[in-house]
């Protein structure tokens, strides 16, 4: 499996965990980014910890090891269309997946997820891991 992927807090988390399909889906990925979205939602999951040096050591060496993505305003205007879009549709999801969506939408980059929540999202490329 090749391709470009912007994994979701989720699958970040399984990969930091070891999870056997997710690292194996992520080496034969041709990219696997974190965004400052998921870097945020880890680092909270650190500093929550029983083992907070440990975990953000973890979290750091995956920041560390490619690109991680940032919001400009192209990603805010396609956050707006995006919320906008689901309000219309009644179908809320929560808002740093909205900025994470975004993001996938704006590099043209395959979400790999396993939050069936963003399925709501018209335009957005899934996988999930």
């Amino acid at each position: 499996m090749s391709g470009r992927f912007l994994l979701d807090t989720n699958v970040a988390i399984r990969l930091l965990g070891d999870d056997a399909d997710v690292k194996a889906r992520s080496d034969g990925a041709d990219d696997a980014i974190v965004c400052t979205i998921v870097l945020g939602e880890l680092l909270y999951g650190a500093y929550k910890s029983r083992a907070v040096k440990k975990n953000l050591a973890r979290v750091q060496e995956l920041a560390g090891g490619g690109s991680v993505l940032v919001c400009d305003e192209q990603t805010a205007d396609e956050y707006g269309l995006i919320k906008n879009a689901l309000r219309a549709k009644g179908r809320p999801i929560p808002d740093n997946d909205i900025w994470i969506a975004a993001l996938a939408k704006q590099h043209n980059l395959v979400l790999a997820t396993r939050d069936a929540h963003f399925a709501q999202v018209d335009g957005l490329t899934l996988e999930r891991w």
